[in-house]
């Protein structure tokens, strides 16, 4: 991340570049942009309500919702370098074995000219790391401790899902855990009455298989050659963008063929119906959008038809677009119910933080467009430990493509932690 490519900041009505961005910049952007589009957004509501609606100010409006949007996500690049650059601090090769450190020196020698003596040292060396209890290649070689996790770190910063939910990383290709559906009975007795039987709970086997997501970067052997490049940084810079599309993507509607089952692939059924194994819905009382009066209503429902025990770290999931449009939603008070984001924490809608991902679908009939649970005990996604990689300098010439590959999985363990909103009436 290029902490200096200047940014856009909001200055009245008008978007500027500055020369030197910092959070608190784009925070104090994004509250002045809030202010403005809400000052304007009432003047609109007063001119429909006396019939003199106006399409300038209606177009202004939703161009400085833009900017909000446009500045939240500056600031998420901003907050993230900072925590890159810590974590640099905190992760670095001084805090690997010595082993682990021999590692990254062979595969970096390989990586770079294809040394053959550090190829043939690879196997021993990645079982000594740690990294694995297997010699044999397997496909290619394993990545250093260090490059794993930053791509790790970028992936979690890119995909909404990945941040939220739980991670749970595993040597073997799948995960299976038996989940509880509801508390062992119980009951009140005097001191001489009787315990009868009570009922036992019951449990669910969930069975999460990993999937293989890839992607194939190139660089020239003079870019490789410099000593220079950073080529951990290089690499998670380069995988991020495809790992992070696929597997956003799929966390959200994949089917669980030789990929994550996402939120929205699960059978979903109104929420007064909820059974286990399935995922409960409230509508926003529109068609194909929220109702025309009193939209707040349907984020409310959504909000309550969360048990009360997992509210408490629970988090909605939309998109932009949607987000955009519930910016303007207040509550029964005239209150506005998102708050922007602050230093410490994102963007709220009804004091819950609410993170965008455009895989979510877009307003319109029979969709699904905004998702709040606690992720942490709706969603686990499975990591098979260790991101593999294979070096050909032959297809490509001049170029040498590092085919990368990384087993996913993930799927909903608790079906009562997540909650869908559904554009019906």
């Amino acid at each position: 991340m290029n902490m200096m490519t200047p940014i856009r900041r909001f200055r009245g009505p008008a978007l500027v570049r500055a020369e030197t961005p910092t959070p608190a910049a784009t925070l104090d952007a994004i509250n002045r942009a809030v202010t403005e589009m809400r000052a304007k957004y009432d003047e609109e509501l007063a001119a429909v309500r006396n019939g003199q609606s106006d399409i300038v100010r209606t177009e202004e409006v939703n161009r400085i919702n833009a900017a909000i949007t446009e500045l939240t996500n500056t600031l998420n690049a901003q907050q993230e370098a900072i925590a890159a650059a810590a974590a640099l601090g905190g992760n670095g090769r001084n805090t690997l074995s010595a082993e682990a450190r021999q590692h990254a020196e062979t595969f970096n020698r390989w990586f770079r000219r294809g040394d053959q003596a550090a190829e043939a040292a690879l196997g021993d060396l990645q079982v000594r790391a740690g990294l694995t209890t297997q010699s044999d290649p397997d496909g290619g070689w394993l990545m250093p401790e260090e490059m794993d996790r930053t791509i790790t770190r970028v992936l979690s910063v890119v995909s909404a899902m990945r941040g939220l939910s739980r991670v749970i990383s595993t040597a073997t290709g799948e995960y299976s855990a038996l989940v509880s559906q509801g508390g062992a009975g119980a009951g009140w007795v005097g001191e001489e009455s009787a315990r009868p039987d009570t009922g036992t709970p019951q449990l669910s086997k969930i069975e999460l298989e990993t999937g293989e997501i890839y992607a194939n970067p190139a660089a020239t052997q003079r870019v490789l050659d410099d000593g220079f490049i950073d080529i951990a940084q290089w690499l998670a810079d380069e995988i991020s963008i495809t790992f992070a599309e696929q597997e956003g993507a799929a966390f959200i509607s994949g089917n669980g063929i030789n990929k994550p089952r996402g939120i929205l692939s699960y059978t979903p059924v109104a929420n007064s119906s909820y059974a286990w194994g399935k995922v409960g819905f409230v509508v926003t009382g529109g068609a194909a959008a929220f109702a025309a009066s009193s939209p707040t209503d349907a984020l409310m429902d959504l909000y309550y038809s969360l048990k009360a025990g997992y509210r408490n770290g629970a988090s909605f999931v939309t998109s932009d677009a949607v987000l955009g449009t519930i910016r303007k939603f207040k509550d029964g008070q005239g209150n506005y119910i998102w708050a922007p984001p602050t230093a410490d924490m994102p963007g709220t809608i009804l004091g819950k933080p609410v993170m965008t991902d455009d895989n979510m679908p877009a307003l319109g009939a029979g969709a699904f467009p905004v998702a709040f649970g606690n992720f942490q005990r709706a969603y686990t996604i499975v990591d098979r430990m260790g991101t593999r990689v294979l070096r050909d300098p032959y297809t490509a010439k001049p170029y040498v493509k590092f085919y990368t590959t990384k087993r996913v999985g993930g799927g909903i363990t608790n079906f009562e932690a997540i909650k869908l909103l559904k554009c019906s009436t």
